[in-house]
């Protein structure tokens, strides 16, 4: 048996799979998410670790499997968020997200420091982003210099949860070239980068392969969980590298569009040659010596619970009595509305954007708005608008030359058929669906079976358990009509990108400063 933990935005997921891919069962336990100030957003990584136990005792709960059967475990997570440890390994303070957008500056900064964008790719492959490590770290040390006087490491989500697992301060390639700090090309911690920031190396953890064993299950913690000691942890991977292994897209031609809280367009590569104006990230692959390239969207599947939450009372107490999902009753309604929503267009830049707008200050809008436009005209408008911003991504890679013969829809918003209707209606290409559902979580454990022997390398991990199991094809009367509209959705950025800053500096003054 094996063991995949993903350490989400949204709560912890364990999953359990045997060699031959069959899930025995999964759990997931929940968090908060604090936003003190506009654009900020925190965890607490002691959060992470609460859950990832509670996680993994349900599990084997609710499994009754034997813990001397589970023989790897692989870890999973959110990206880029920076967790500050002390000399102790005890949290200096909240761990800063991968959507947080307070380091507009400081990413200027980095830009500065590094000598251009020009010279910064060629350290890292990658434009200086707000989501990024790098910027938080700096971030820290200009606005909480006694937090940032006791920092003695620096690690991201999953690697603080394999710190209590094995007390080994780790990380391995994929997530690691989300920090701004990793010579992405050969596959290592930057000197130079660290060296032009002024942050010390050995507060970076040594990085692994993703399928390398990294330490293993220390006993006391093997105690506290009901499983035996010395289980191997192997390096895993960020979310999206992890949910790539865990649907299959290991070679060339096979993309995967990702409808979770962020949204994510993700293809492999064979060589680490990536967008040269870096609006497409470069990361390096879990699939050892490989690449991938991406565009990541900020506000996808966090578009339509931002939609619920906000909007959806009458659905979400429906779903109390019904057992249905709220976002069911939701789309049900949105299929009623004709195919562009009659001119809504919707914006989905709720936490700011990164791919193709690296925009810490962009806004959500909706747009075109008259008086036939009633609830269901905007869900649709909001699941119309994520496919749009989706595109940009796309449309990226195809001006590249990346070969794409097909695509997997994963994640959350991927179970619904309006939604995968309308990726393949305004991406103008088939969307298909696979068995495996459990994304990163399953990805992980793919991993651990490879670390621990039970595959012989990635590639034929994923060949054994992955197979396509739906498929949409766009409605060639739609295609058209969806083309038109996102022409009209591209132009909408540019028109409105000043106000945006404008806006944000009204916020920052009478909200953020006021506090």
């Amino acid at each position: 048996m094996l063991l995949g933990i993903d350490v989400g935005t949204s709560g912890t997921k364990a999953l359990l799979i045997d060699e031959d891919g069959k899930i025995l069962g999964s759990s997931l336990v929940e968090y908060p998410l604090y936003t003190p100030f506009p654009s900020w957003s925190e965890q607490e990584p002691e959060d992470w670790w609460r859950a990832t136990k509670e996680a993994i005792l349900s599990l084997l709960e609710k499994t009754s499997i034997s813990s001397n059967d589970i023989k790897g475990i692989g870890l999973s997570g959110q990206m880029h968020g920076s967790v500050f440890l002390d000399s102790k390994g005890t949290v200096v303070r909240r761990a800063i997200l991968w959507n947080d957008q307070r380091t507009a500056k400081q990413c200027d900064e980095i830009v500065e420091r590094v000598g251009g964008v020009k010279k910064l790719l060629g350290l890292t492959l990658n434009l200086a982003l707000t989501g990024f490590t790098a910027p938080k770290i700096l971030w820290l040390r200009e606005n909480e210099p006694e937090n940032y006087s006791k920092v003695a490491k620096v690690l991201l989500p999953k690697d603080y949860v394999r710190y209590r697992l094995t007390g080994e301060y780790a990380s391995e390639v994929s997530d690691a070239s989300g920090t701004l700090l990793f010579d992405v090309k050969n596959r290592k911690w930057s000197k130079e980068m660290l060296s032009l920031l002024d942050i010390p190396e050995e507060w970076m953890p040594k990085v692994y392969e993703s399928p390398e064993i990294t330490g293993t299950l220390l006993p006391s913690v093997a105690e506290e969980l009901r499983l035996k000691p010395g289980i191997p942890v192997v390096g895993g991977g960020g979310d999206n590298a992890a949910q790539a292994i865990g649907t299959g897209i290991v070679r060339s031609g096979v993309l995967f569009v990702s409808l979770g809280t962020s949204g994510v367009v993700f293809a492999h590569l064979d060589t680490p040659e990536g967008d040269p104006e870096g609006r497409l990230h470069t990361f390096c692959h879990a699939v050892p010596g490989k690449w991938h390239t991406m565009g990541v969207m900020l506000s996808a599947g966090g578009s339509f619970r931002w939609f619920r939450d906000s909007f959806g009372e009458i659905e979400t107490e429906l779903s109390k009595w019904s057992g249905k999902d709220p976002y069911d009753f939701l789309t049900m309604s949105a299929e009623r509305v004709p195919a562009g929503s009659e001119g809504l267009i919707f914006l989905p830049y709720l936490t700011g954007e990164r791919t193709p707008h690296a925009d810490p200050m962009a806004k959500g809008v909706f747009a075109g708005m008259t008086l036939r436009h009633n609830k269901p005209y905007f869900i649709r408008s909001v699941l119309e608008g994520v496919a749009f911003g989706l595109k940009d991504s796309l449309e990226l890679m195809k001006a590249l030359g990346i070969e794409i013969k097909e695509i997997r829809a994963i994640a959350g918003g991927a179970r619904s058929p309006l939604w995968r209707q309308i990726l393949a209606d305004v991406f103008d290409s088939p969307i298909v669906t696979i068995n495996v559902t459990e994304g990163a979580a399953f990805g992980a454990a793919l991993l651990a079976g490879v670390g621990v022997g039970a595959y012989k390398n990635v590639e034929e991990a994923c060949d054994s358990v992955v197979r396509v199991v739906s498929r949409e094809e766009p409605d060639k009367e739609r295609v058209p009509m969806y083309e038109e509209l996102y022409g009209l959705y591209r132009e909408l950025y540019p028109l409105m990108k000043d106000y945006f800053k404008k806006l944000s500096n009204f916020v920052e003054k009478y909200y953020v400063n006021k506090k």
